[in-house]
């Protein structure tokens, strides 16, 4: 089973989830920029952040054989702290780097007014770089939150094929289908979605622009739910080739789009057979 899976937050994560990827079966990720938990009061942490993303990130996961890119955006968790909105003068600089195949994560956390305002600019900013959009939708209010983030989407002109809503559940699915825009689903012990739901998801409404992610961070989630999903569609009757399109050609089709996806093979580094890690210090 080969397994993309389109949205994990690596930077949370420990080699030995890496290690547990590949041998699952990932062989790429896109990590998206995130809220890291703790507020950040100063636009140079995101400078920081940001390059670790494209520099130190995609270098740890090519020691496991795993291809990584990612999203860069200022987060809609902190899109309202006036000490970050800085940040948005930023973005753009990183929208331009090899490595970076989309604008996210975007849209909605608490859906205030200066969530609204960097959510359109940061859209706006996807159009001059070309790039894809990756939303996230609000996990308090779903519904409400997914239809006003389908409407802030029609507003900027944007293609919906070049937009992915993500966090999706039974409630939102249908408008977002309807809307043409891709379907995203995070997949997690307690929340948001579980193999179950996801496979009765995808016999009521399909495979096609449908992808499953992990998005696994810093709290309680498994950077292997791709590959639980997988299986459970298979034990369904869904087919090898189901499976394909859903966890491997779906977030390929995505993310191509950005003109910068390489998934050229990596195997994994001599330094970290037998479980040994080479440290600087």
């Amino acid at each position: 089973m080969r397994i993309f899976d389109p949205h994990i937050h690596m930077t949370s994560r420990t080699t030995d989830d890496y290690e547990a990827m590949y041998t699952a079966g990932v062989r790429a990720v896109v990590e998206p920029a995130f809220w890291l938990g703790q507020p950040r009061t100063s636009p140079d942490t995101f400078v920081d952040y940001f390059d670790s993303l494209l520099g130190w990130e995609p270098y740890r996961a090519s020691q496991f054989g795993i291809r990584h890119h990612c999203t860069i955006a200022l987060n809609p968790k902190e899109a309202g702290d006036p000490r970050c909105r800085p940040v948005l003068d930023l973005v753009p600089r990183y929208l331009a780097k090899d490595g970076v195949v989309a604008v996210g994560e975007v849209g909605y956390d608490s859906m205030t007014p200066e969530e609204d305002e960097a959510f359109a600019a940061q859209l706006e900013m996807a159009r001059n770089a070309d790039l894809p959009v990756l939303v996230h939708t609000p996990h308090r209010d779903k519904a409400a939150g997914t239809r006003r983030s389908l409407d802030v989407v029609r507003e900027s002109g944007l293609p919906p094929e070049r937009v992915l809503i993500d966090h999706l559940n039974e409630t939102t699915v249908a408008m977002v289908k309807e809307s043409g825009c891709w379907m995203g689903f995070s997949v997690y012990p307690d929340t948001k979605m579980d193999e179950d739901r996801m496979v009765r998801i995808l016999k009521e409404y399909g495979t096609e622009r449908m992808l499953v992610n992990s998005a696994a961070d810093w709290g309680r989630s498994d950077p292997l739910k791709t590959r639980r999903v997988g299986e459970a569609m298979l034990a369904a009757g869904f087919t090898d080739v189901d499976v394909e399109t859903v966890l491997w050609d779906n977030p390929v089709a995505f993310y191509a789009q950005s003109g910068r996806l390489d998934l050229a093979e990596a195997e994994p580094a001599a330094c970290y057979a037998g479980n040994t890690i080479e440290r600087g210090g």
